[in-house]
């Protein structure tokens, strides 16, 4: 295993493990913009605008995927913590077990539904073929997005966070290979685009997992490994699904901001894609350190190091937050040329409404921080309570600020649903950490 995350200052031990989880976190944007830019520069503005009308849908799927194996992680992570080796060899086998479970009742299920949620949200007439073909292969796919993410966090839950960057490199320059081969030789349109990402995400899996079995004993599964696993499974299944469940629910309040601007046509669809596909940089970042505090947190409060827990959380703020600033001005001086990368030719109107959305969203980042941070350390102490109602909440904001607004300000009401959802729940979430760290202290004592 590698340096445990229990030893050493918390400042240059969590940039050590995030670093090279934002490392993956942005190759993983720079392919998922390849996508985009070779689609709109290749096939144009409509099939642009028909992959951005998806693409919530896709990721209300990996939320929910991302929120099941992070929660298996924290399971693992405390077992690490507490270098309980037969409780870290159980929580592997366990993990792995849920993870083909569900991989056998999800991908069934969202490609039946595909259709019907597309029909729903009003998806414009005119891209809903395209659109339609590129998110059936990616849910087709959604096997590979769970077999990568698993071996991924149980990865880090050990303290590895380079391991996974290295496979995610290579998915990552095979997926923009195989978007050229398809879509240009091949003439497979959209779809094309994904498979490639299907595929290059599902070699990245399958390699990382023999380098993870090679070097990590405690992930070989032995039958005795799932002896007295009952409790075990129920303990992953309540934190997993508990996690899966709150992501998901947050992205349903995305699916109602992403019909609120489909209603707006074409024009819209594709200036908001092309925006948020930037502002995926703000969310990868974020993701990064959501992932390095979870893994961090799980095992010092395996260990009952609660000083720890503190030192880190104070420690991640001030990296993040100030990633989160210069994001925040790098946006808002280029908010007006990015479309440009995506489409040749953007009209006025495109422009209008990709600026728009930066510039409404951006200064509202350093409140996300404080969010992944605060949620993030609150789950790995194992608090299900406070992150689920902080779900709640982010929900009813972001779906009544979308539905609410958008009939006083338009499409600057839509955009500003996500920042009122991200303070509510920050202004939740911090009082139960106080209350977590508390408790801990005085247990510890």
């Amino acid at each position: 295993m590698d340096r445990p995350l229990t030893e050493g200052r918390a400042f240059p031990v969590l940039l050590r493990f995030a670093l090279p989880v934002l490392g993956g976190n942005l190759f993983q944007l720079f392919y998922t913009l390849a996508d985009t830019v070779i689609v709109g520069k290749t096939l144009g503005a409509d099939a642009l605008a028909a992959v951005g009308s998806t693409g919530i849908i896709s990721y209300f799927v990996l939320c929910f995927v991302q929120g099941l194996t992070g929660g298996f992680g924290i399971c693992l992570g405390q077992s690490c913590g507490a270098q309980d080796e037969t409780g870290m060899r159980r929580s592997a086998a366990v993990s792995w077990a849920l993870s083909a479970l569900f991989t056998l009742l999800l991908t069934p299920l969202v490609c039946a539904l595909a259709r019907p949620v597309m029909v729903w949200m009003q998806t414009p007439e005119d891209i809903f073929a395209d659109a339609y073909a590129y998110l059936f292969v990616i849910l087709l796919g959604t096997g590979a997005t769970v077999f990568y993410n698993i071996i991924s966090y149980m990865l880090r839950s050990l303290g590895d966070s380079r391991t996974p960057l290295i496979f995610l490199v290579l998915s990552s320059l095979l997926n923009i290979a195989l978007d050229i081969l398809f879509i240009v030789p091949f003439r497979m349109g959209v779809a094309g685009a994904a498979w490639a990402t299907v595929l290059s995400q599902l070699l990245s899996a399958v390699l990382c997992t023999l380098v993870a079995l090679w070097k990590y004993p405690v992930l070989r599964t032995r039958r005795a490994d799932f002896t007295g696993c009952r409790s075990a499974a129920v303990r992953h299944l309540r934190v997993g699904f508990l996690m899966g469940f709150q992501m998901s629910v947050m992205c349903i309040g995305q699916l109602v901001v992403q019909s609120c601007v489909n209603r707006l046509g074409t024009a819209a669809v594709a200036g908001y894609t092309a925006a948020t596909k930037v502002d995926q940089l703000s969310v990868l970042v974020n993701t990064a350190y959501q992932i390095a505090i979870s893994s961090y947190v799980a095992q010092n409060y395996g260990a009952h190091r609660f000083d720890r827990i503190s030192d880190g959380v104070r420690a991640s703020l001030l990296q993040l937050e100030s990633v989160n600033v210069l994001m925040c001005a790098a946006m808002l001086l280029g908010r007006n040329a990015i479309v440009s990368l995506f489409i040749d030719a953007p009209t006025a109107e495109i422009v209008s409404y990709a600026g728009g959305y930066l510039q409404t969203v951006a200064p509202f980042y350093v409140v996300l921080g404080l969010l992944i941070v605060y949620r993030s350390t609150v789950q790995s102490m194992g608090n299900g309570t406070a992150p689920f109602l902080a779900c709640v909440v982010e929900l009813v904001m972001r779906i009544g600020g979308a539905l609410g607004l958008s009939r006083l300000l338009g499409y600057t009401g839509v955009c500003f649903s996500s920042p009122l959802a991200w303070l509510g729940a920050t202004a939740l979430l911090i009082p139960f950490y106080i209350r977590e760290m508390r408790k801990g202290k005085n247990a510890a004592a």
